[in-house]
């Protein structure tokens, strides 16, 4: 199936529901019953942020979707909250209220806001058949009956079905195209299809712009099989969806616009698009398992990038400890390989957005239960600490959809895939007297872009697998297991017509242009939030770690041993996650690194519009 078409149907019964919200009535709930709570260290809000993830990671992978989702139940879940907490302000209804038992009534208006949203969001998403029977049994965990469906009067329920309801309301208009599945409106790409499995290169009417992949056999990156066919843009109308602390996005749709990327054939900017291709390249063969080089990657010696580039050497100590970070040495390419697929939220995954989440939970329980908001003196209980930090994050994420997506529709960039092929079609732009020359071609690199000869093609010499190709542009790149015999990929000179990515060959990249990269933009958004929010750039302890298991890859039997990733800070995480893209393949620096710049506007706007709500210096819709 279509990305779009999959995504359809999810304004059905709209109606229905939200007539079923305003009928009166209902049962009480049993005074029998005896709530059920499988994780009893776990907030009601982080119940159903967990229920959220889940969801997501059963369904297509559309992180402009799951980002707006998120933010929803995590806008719903505050303003149940924030109705029995006298000076907090809600976002989409702000009430006052009171209650005997106020946590008691906080729990069942944040379980009933956020129930009827995902409700509502996923009835019809892929794995909705495990989705809505989690999110009825955790409601009925809770000894809370779905059919309490009343909007009107004071009690817990109907606050949070009118929380509910009006969210839903405002998302059939907020410019996501929600009653039509999300569709994209009104775009085509200007560019024809490119037939990955083939080695011709169609004409591109503009190589500065995207260009649609045709797959034999298509498969979302989170596993999900699809219809074959071509790929069709996710969201190119995105910039125009309303946000949480988001400019307005004008007439282009472009709320935050993070300047032009390099463009071939311009002047100013045709050698640093081609240096960007040609940087991709040198990533691609750094891949090869068959290299033995050790490197550090501890926190002491990468990190603590100045925003926007790659320039940091590293952190002289850690300050929980105040010792020197202890040295990390691994394979370098075992070590590249495991950045591309571990932040690539492939399959299972809960897109970047959500993966963020992830981190965002396994901070807080690391710091608990000495939760201080921004540092501050006082404590708060886990409950205040997560509708706060979910409502922040999940503002600054949602923004960061409609920031990287404005940009993604405005722009239209090209995918290194498409440059690649393209630019080593045309010949090298090298040599105006040598062979295969084009102005516009593939710079050529001793050891990596190479012109095959005659010569390079004779028996045993470095392109002699290429013989008949003699006049072609040749590049080392990473080359996928060809048979059943060899589980890992190698590094070897391949046509560059023929390039490919570190991913599988069933998704190759994703469903919409590079400028800005969704990955920078979602973590350098998150990072900002989360180290505002607990009051230090740096994780607890100092340390972040994730452990890839050996031969735990998708794309192949690798590593070949585990690797741990390491990182001090939330920005040094959200850089990993920025650059991983170009290892993978899937983006130029230019979109990393706009991406970046460009997500750490959306996390200091959210996390100042967020303080706003907590603190009720301003009321209703800010």
């Amino acid at each position: 199936m279509s990305w779009a078409r999959a995504l359809a149907g999810v304004g059905i019964g709209v109606v229905v529901f939200l007539s079923g919200l305003v009928a009166m009535g209902g049962w009480p709930s049993s005074p029998a019953c005896t709530p059920v709570q499988a994780r009893p260290a776990w907030t009601v809000a982080r119940e159903w942020n967990e229920a959220t993830l889940d969801a997501i990671r059963r369904d297509l992978p559309a992180p402009t979707v799951h980002a707006r989702n998120l933010f929803h139940t995590s806008a719903a879940m505050w303003d149940a909250w924030a109705a029995y907490e006298p000076g907090a302000r809600g976002v989409f209804i702000d009430e006052d209220h009171d209650a005997d038992d106020v946590a008691a009534a906080r729990n069942e208006a944040i379980s009933y806001a956020a129930y009827r949203v995902l409700q509502h969001r996923y009835a019809d998403s892929v794995g909705a058949s495990d989705t809505i029977p989690q999110l009825d049994q955790l409601l009925e965990d809770r000894c809370l009956e779905r059919s309490q469906t009343t909007t009107s009067g004071d009690s817990p329920a109907a606050l949070g079905n009118r929380i509910a309801a009006e969210i839903i309301a405002e998302g059939l208009a907020d410019g996501a195209n929600e009653p039509n599945g999300y569709e994209p409106l009104g775009y085509e790409p200007v560019n024809p299809p490119l037939e990955v499995a083939a080695s011709e290169m169609p004409d591109l009417i503009d190589p500065n712009r995207w260009q649609p992949l045709r797959l034999e056999f298509m498969v979302s990156q989170n596993g999900i099989p699809l219809e074959q066919g071509v790929q069709e843009f996710i969201g190119p109308h995105w910039g125009a969806v309303e946000g949480f602390a988001t400019p307005p996005p004008g007439p282009d749709a472009l709320p935050w616009d993070p300047g032009p990327p390099p463009r071939l054939g311009d002047p100013a900017t045709d050698a640093a698009f081609k240096d960007a291709v040609v940087e991709v390249i040198r990533y691609s063969s750094r891949l090869d398992p068959d290299r033995t080089e050790l490197i550090d990657t501890s926190p002491g010696a990468v990190g603590a990038n100045p925003l926007g580039t790659n320039d940091g050497t590293g952190h002289p100590v850690n300050p929980e400890t105040g010792a020197p970070y202890e040295p990390n040495l691994v394979d370098e390419a075992d070590h590249l390989r495991a950045l591309a697929v571990y932040w690539a939220d492939g399959p299972a995954s809960e897109t970047p957005p959500g993966h963020w989440n992830t981190l965002a939970n396994d901070a807080s329980d690391q710091l608990a239960p000495d939760l201080r908001i921004a540092g501050s003196d006082s404590r708060v209980d886990r409950l205040e600490w997560d509708v706060k930090l979910y409502l922040a994050l999940n503002g600054a994420n949602h923004d960061a959809a409609i920031a990287a997506w404005g940009a993604k529709g405005h722009y239209d960039y090209a995918r290194p895939i498409s440059m690649i092929r393209y630019l080593g079609a045309l010949g090298q732009s090298t040599d105006p007297d040598g062979v295969a020359y084009h102005p516009d071609g593939l710079p050529l690199v001793d050891d990596l872009i190479e012109v095959v000869t005659e010569e390079t093609t004779v028996s045993g010499a470095r392109h002699d697998h290429l013989a008949g190709h003699e006049g072609e542009i040749a590049v080392r790149s990473w080359l996928a297991p060809d048979d059943p015999e060899r589980r890992t990929g190698r590094v070897d000179w391949i046509r560059a017509v023929a390039w490919d990515t570190y991913q599988l060959d069933t998704f190759v990249t994703p469903s919409f242009s590079g400028y800005v990269s969704g990955h920078s933009t979602f973590s350098r958004a998150s990072a900002e939030v989360l180290s505002a929010f607990t009051g230090s750039e740096y994780v607890p302890g100092g340390l972040g770690t994730h452990r890839v298991p050996a031969r735990s890859f998708e794309v192949e039997q690798a590593p070949a041993r585990a690797i741990e990733l390491q990182w001090a800070t939330y920005a040094d995480a959200a850089d990993q996650a920025g650059i991983s893209r170009l290892y993978g393949g899937i983006h130029v620096e230019a979109d990393d690194l706009a991406g970046r710049r460009l997500g750490a506007a959306c996390g200091r706007a959210a996390w100042a519009r967020a303080r706003q709500h907590f603190g009720g210096t301003t009321g209703g819709r800010i």
